[in-house]
């Protein structure tokens, strides 16, 4: 849904020994990785330590990110993907949305679609 002048979407993220979130995320067209998810949701869902990654910024600095590994729901499928931790609300970035149309009304509760392309 786009609320707000943003388009937020759910996604389920899967973390360790059992441990699940259902997450309201931005769907931010600027951040190219998959996803990140705040301090407390890392350590509430168990994620797994893998490296440290530096980011660029909107502002154009540059930033160190601690990223983890988390297991989420996409398009019917469990995918392992990338996480990086970022004190914010969660972004879905252009690397989950490869792949796939995204469609959205940009007005107060407008609708977003997410559809796989056809190749």
């Amino acid at each position: 849904m786009v609320n707000e002048r943003e388009a937020r979407i759910l996604i389920h993220v899967i973390g360790t020994g059992g441990h699940e979130q259902l997450v309201d995320a931005v769907v931010d067209t600027g951040y190219t990785a998959s996803l990140t998810l705040p301090p407390s949701l890392i350590q509430s869902l168990m994620l797994q330590w893998q490296k440290v990654d530096r980011g660029t910024l909107a502002d154009g600095s540059e930033c160190l990110f601690d990223v983890y590994e988390a297991d989420v729901v996409w398009d019917g499928e469990v995918q392992r993907l990338l996480v990086s931790e970022a004190d914010t609300d969660p972004l879905v970035g252009m690397s989950l949305l490869s792949g796939y149309e995204l469609r959205m009304e940009v007005c107060s509760q407008g609708k977003l679609e997410i559809t796989p392309l056809l190749v």
